[in-house]
């Protein structure tokens, strides 16, 4: 796993972390930062932008990829995670919170703005498989961390269940991934 690759998964599993410190009560209130966590409000708007850049990365596959499986698996990352921050914005209309924007998901935009940048600059086979070992890499990690340690965690019993929900959708998703990642590098031993 490259450099790039492994900051993309650590601004994913912090944006995680972050929104795992949501289920520290029953609502979502606007409980003042500390130097360690920032409030739920921020945790909620790093959640919704990191799902936003998920979105992005797969609209920029279906721009640029012409390969069909890839295509396939960007469609899959769009539906999957928009019904997902759906769910998110649901949770936060029923409980009347706005969430607020915040370094970390300022910070967020900002690794996601090169990560694109990178990917804009590939084509063809070596931008499918990049874009495919992105995906493995961060769904394998972000699904381990998600099922051992933020669930455990978590208190608010809504939030459990849509991250349980989240974990089954994702674990589909890194069985793709795998796939996908072993049909495009076929041959390359």
């Amino acid at each position: 796993m490259n450099t790039k690759t492994r900051l993309s998964l650590f601004s994913s599993l912090l944006l995680i972390g972050l929104l795992a410190l949501i289920t520290t009560g029953t609502d979502l209130g606007d409980e003042p930062p500390t130097a360690t966590a920032p409030n739920d409000m921020e945790i909620a708007h790093i959640a919704y932008t990191a799902g936003i850049l998920d979105i992005r990365y797969a609209h920029l596959a279906l721009a640029i990829s012409e390969n069909p499986d890839v295509q396939a698996f960007a469609e899959t990352m769009i539906r999957d995670h928009t019904a997902v921050n759906e769910k998110a914005v649901a949770l936060l209309q029923q409980l009347k919170a706005t969430p607020q924007d915040n370094p970390t998901s300022q910070k967020l935009i900002q690794d996601a703005a090169k990560i694109r940048k990178e990917l804009m600059a590939l084509e063809g086979a070596t931008f499918d498989k990049r874009y495919a070992a992105n995906e493995l890499a961060y769904h394998q990690f972000v699904n381990q961390t998600v099922e051992n340690q933020f669930i455990p965690a978590v208190r608010n019993p809504q939030f459990k269940s849509l991250l349980a929900s989240a974990l089954r959708t994702f674990k589909v998703h890194e069985q793709h991934a795998e796939k996908l990642n072993s049909s495009l590098n076929q041959g390359e031993m």
